[in-house]
């Protein structure tokens, strides 16, 4: 079929959409850590007697949602067109603010968070892929998709605690659901005006029962991580139960993604050397930063003895580092850094600020701790929106959504794995150079016993910025793996026929002929 001319958006069009997706991707950053800061006046407020022993739930329901919602959502928009799903993704997530907004018990809150976390998951992922598609004909994405990621990731990294805690505070908990109505109505009410973005016609089927077996195994994984070695023991029948329930999950994952007429995760994708080794790489960025902000985090409360609010902004360097990067992509990327030169430099800056975190001592001086974090967002910042570019160029055209979901994913369980890893590390080495009890009883010790307490608090995180390092040199090596930058293969030689969207303002007709992508 001869392709017609397409609608195409004006340049003003695709500014107002860039930034439509620079304020979604902020409340998706924002909305993952912005809660953690206002647990306590939360439960006074909803439940004081039972409220902190579903704090958990409260924090975990969100990420568990986000997660089991991520399939799917990358399917739905190879299938229906990324317009519809951001739509329908950023009014999930508008319903589950409002409802949190409006909890008036503990219960209530945790499911809506669930479904605030629904719509979550596709604020990141499927923004990525309208970003992606925003790009005029013939435009080169230059370092503008790694910008945003640094920019925004390290903006809402820094003020995603700092605002849950200043809405607390100064004015109600429920603020913190409530703020994002206006800029979530604003993002809507302009998506359906401006983003003309193509629209498939095809049929085509979405394979429920894949993304349920991939919702099934995410939660039982992040559960086992969760509550396993913590609330209860490793051999617990329970947490046996969900590892047995997880690994089921994951063979009829597979076993269904390899018969499906349209699986939500094609395994043909992995045959695909840059989006086989960008996958990986990702799972292993995911695991390192669960790793590096979490426990510089402890370190600075029990070891330094830094409220929790002000340790917080030390996180500040980091932030300035990812935007840094942020800023300067686009620039290295016209002077002919590849992606691959981004993955393997901020692989080797990550590695190198681990290892900086693993010399850490009791009374080790603060500006050391803050180089740190600093020279860890300018590793991470090249990595947060470079691995999205790098599997968006190499996707096939018909499969950009699972492909850019796919990174989502799998960053998104090596964050679960690493932290349940780490944490596991953290208890062994304590238990074996303490003075007996968890890590939770320091807070309670005095005299020589604190003393060594404290000694092997810090023997226990050097040990897991040293594991850290080792998961971040191994990103390393994978990142040399890559190839040279080449133009994708489509997996599927039938091209894909998508209609361009009616323009109200060219007078151009919704019945405009299909075109090939």
């Amino acid at each position: 079929m001869s392709a017609a001319r397409s609608t195409v958006m004006t340049r003003r069009q695709r500014v107002i959409g860039f930034a439509l997706c620079i304020v979604t991707i902020l409340l998706a950053v924002l909305d993952t850590n912005i809660v953690s800061s206002a647990t306590v006046p939360i439960v006074r407020d909803l439940d004081p007697v039972h409220g902190v022993d579903n704090i958990p739930w409260l924090i975990a329901a969100y990420q568990l949602a986000a997660t089991a919602a991520l399939p799917l959502y990358g399917k739905l928009c190879d299938v229906l067109g990324a317009k519809k799903v951001f739509i329908g993704a950023v009014a999930t997530f508008l319903a589950g603010s409002a409802l949190c907004g409006m909890a008036g018990s503990m219960d209530w809150l945790i499911a809506a968070r669930a479904l605030q976390g629904i719509g979550g998951g596709g604020l990141m992922s499927v923004t990525m892929v309208v970003l992606r598609e925003l790009k005029g004909p013939g435009e080169k994405d230059g370092g503008r998709g790694g910008g945003v990621g640094g920019i925004v990731a390290g903006a809402g990294m820094a003020l995603g605690p700092w605002l849950g805690g200043a809405l607390a505070d100064h004015a109600d908990w429920r603020w913190i659901f409530y703020v994002n109505l206006p800029f979530g109505l604003v993002v809507l009410a302009a998506a359906v005006r401006v983003l003309k973005l193509p629209v498939r016609t095809a049929r085509r089927t979405i394979d429920f029962l894949g993304a349920g077996l991939a919702a099934a195994f995410s939660t039982t994984l992040l559960l086992v991580t969760e509550w396993g070695g913590k609330d209860h023991a490793w051999s617990s029948p329970l947490i046996v139960g969900l590892l047995v329930a997880t690994v089921a999950a994951l063979v009829l994952f597979v076993r269904r993604q390899a018969t499906a007429a349209e699986p939500v995760l094609p395994l043909g994708l992995f045959r695909i050397r840059e989006l086989r080794y960008g996958f990986a790489i990702q799972g292993l960025v995911g695991a390192a930063m669960m790793g590096s902000v979490v426990y510089v985090m402890i370190y600075l409360q029990v070891v330094r003895g830094i409220a929790a609010s002000s340790a917080g902004l030390y996180l500040i360097p980091m932030a300035i580092g990812m935007a840094a990067v942020g800023l300067l992509s686009e620039r290295l990327a016209t002077a002919g850094w590849s992606q691959k030169t981004f993955v393997v430099s901020g692989t080797v800056s990550a590695s190198a600020a681990l290892a900086l975190l693993a010399t850490l001592s009791t009374d080790t001086s603060l500006w050391t701790v803050r180089l740190a974090l600093l020279l860890m967002g300018i590793g991470f910042g090249q990595l947060v929106g470079q691995l999205v570019r790098l599997v968006q160029d190499t996707a096939p055209a018909d499969q950009l959504g699972v492909a850019t979901t796919g990174v989502r994913f799998f960053q998104t369980l090596g964050s679960a794995l690493g932290a349940a890893f780490f944490g596991t590390v953290l208890s062994r080495v304590y238990a074996a150079h303490g003075p007996g009890g968890t890590t939770s009883t320091i807070g309670r010790l005095t005299g020589h016993a604190r003393r060594q307490a404290l000694d092997a608090f810090v023997t226990s995180t050097n040990v897991v910025f040293w594991t850290a390092t080792g998961v971040m040199f191994l990103a390393t090596v994978l990142a040399t793996r890559l190839p040279t930058r080449r133009e994708p293969e489509p997996l599927n030689p039938e091209p894909v026929r998508v209609r361009a969207e009616a323009d109200p303002e060219a007078g151009a007709s919704a019945s405009t002929p299909s075109l090939h992508r």
